[in-house]
């Protein structure tokens, strides 16, 4: 029994090890454009993000929020953040006007950015999943959460499956993927909850081979 533990556990480190060289290999191309938003457009950006993930927290996933997952919702938050947050918006999302971010200033070329996924071999489009999320659309801060800044991304790799969740600033959040009539599948944990989760693949640390990393958006400025 002991030796397929040890089996089990060199297997899962030696797939997540790919995982990680994989995405290194694909990434950096993208981090090194210049970011589509400029540093006070990032903060801003990141409020936002920040506040819409929490609204589905607090009052349930929007009916304007399709694709419920850990993905769906990280595209969600994104492309919500991006748009004009005016009283039409504010209605349509059940928020008032009470202790909003500023507004985000931006182009119509930055706001076209919603919708607009990098999908691998030139495609784009308003769909991606986890893995390409982060291998196409986000590049690699670090392994260590200290590193991530409001509206990152912590990327999961469970061998089938991949799962993001979202750094909220002092918390995190994610979709379960899965929903019923009684659970909507949004979850919320302190980095301390996290951190003594009893399923050890769900550790943010750089001991875990599950964990990949710390991840953000290509379109944010550093």
């Amino acid at each position: 029994m002991a030796a397929a533990n040890v089996e089990s556990a060199v297997t899962g480190l030696i797939r997540s090890l790919r995982l990680l060289a994989l995405l290194l290999l694909t990434v950096p191309a993208l981090a090194v454009e210049t970011p589509a938003l400029d540093v006070q457009q990032s903060q801003v950006f990141r409020a936002w993000f920040v506040r819409i993930a929490q609204e589905q927290l607090s009052q349930g996933p929007s009916p304007r929020w399709y694709q419920q997952d850990c993905a769906g919702l990280v595209r969600f938050a994104a492309n919500e953040a991006l748009k004009v947050h005016d009283e039409k918006w504010l209605r349509s999302n059940g928020l008032s006007n009470r202790y909003l971010p500023p507004e985000l200033q931006l182009s119509d070329a930055q706001r076209g950015l919603a919708q607009q996924w990098q999908q691998g071999g030139g495609k784009v489009g308003p769909y991606v999943n986890a893995i390409k999320l982060i291998q196409f659309n986000s590049h690699l801060v670090g392994r260590d959460v200290a590193q991530a800044r409001p509206g990152d991304l912590m990327f999961f790799d469970q061998g089938d499956d991949q799962h993001l969740m979202i750094w909220m600033g002092r918390y995190i959040a994610y979709h379960t993927g899965t929903t019923t009539p009684t659970d909507n599948g949004m979850r919320s944990a302190s980095l301390q909850q996290l951190m003594t989760w009893k399923d050890t693949r769900w550790i943010p640390d750089a001991a875990n081979p599950n964990f990949i990393g710390v991840y953000r958006l290509n379109f944010l400025a550093q």
